[in-house]
């Protein structure tokens, strides 16, 4: 696979245009049934949450995917600095607004949090692609047999940083690093980096995936407040 190929990208960009519009299709029926106007269990019902489980993982196995394409011939320090710093002010935006709207459910570490933490840390497996793969693979088995999980971390810092027992948005380390890890791998290998054939259809879906980070922020805030306007005045 020759990852100087200018197409290797557009596969990529793709598939996460895929999880784009799927993301949008769960969050616009969050936001439906938080306005009551359909009725779903979308915090216990096991399609919503491994619908989102399935999201999420095809995000950030694209998110290991990129890491070690842009970085696996050379890690450019003063690139990943700023790619966190401004991840790092969003997530934490996302923070504050979610604080004021959702008071007692407000996300203080979601998926936007977790990909500052992932883009810094996962540097240091882009030139291991096969350890990154078995700690990856370890992480995932342990957290889904419940050996290894976050809540020790919550326990310690519920109390003093005032978090929320329930939170709209979660994404802990377990399993998530691991799916990171495995998407490093996958890019060594080009498992999403296949040739598709540019077009007007596949270059107009991959619009999508290149400004995925764009619509991940504002999508959210755009539908949520059409939902509420929606809700009060009609």
């Amino acid at each position: 696979m020759d990852l100087s190929s200018k197409n290797r990208y557009l596969s990529l960009d793709i598939i996460r245009a895929f999880a784009i519009i799927l993301m949008v299709v769960f969050h616009l029926c969050f936001n439906l049934n938080h306005f009551k106007f359909i009725d779903i269990n979308i915090y216990n019902d096991p399609f919503w949450y491994y619908f989102r489980f399935f999201i999420v993982s095809i995000f950030l196995l694209c998110f290991g995917t990129s890491l070690y394409i842009s970085n696996h011939n050379g890690i450019n320090i003063k690139k990943a600095i700023k790619r966190f710093r401004l991840l790092f002010i969003a997530s934490f935006s996302i923070s504050g607004v979610t604080y004021f709207i959702f008071p007692n459910s407000w996300i203080y570490f979601g998926v936007l949090h977790f990909i500052s933490f992932a883009s810094i840390f996962g540097l240091f497996f882009v030139y291991i692609p096969l350890i990154s793969l078995f700690f990856g693979l370890s992480i995932v088995v342990l957290w889904s047999l419940d050996i290894i999980n976050m809540h020790w971390l919550f326990n310690i810092l519920s109390k003093p940083l005032f978090l929320p027992v329930h939170t709209e948005d979660l994404a802990p380390l377990t399993p998530w690093f691991g799916i990171v890890l495995i998407g490093i791998f996958l890019g060594a290998k080009g498992v999403f980096t296949f040739y598709i054939k540019e077009n007007i259809l596949t270059k107009n879906i991959a619009i999508l995936g290149k400004n995925s980070l764009l619509i991940y922020i504002v999508h959210q805030p755009i539908l949520f407040g059409t939902t509420f306007l929606i809700y009060k005045y009609l």
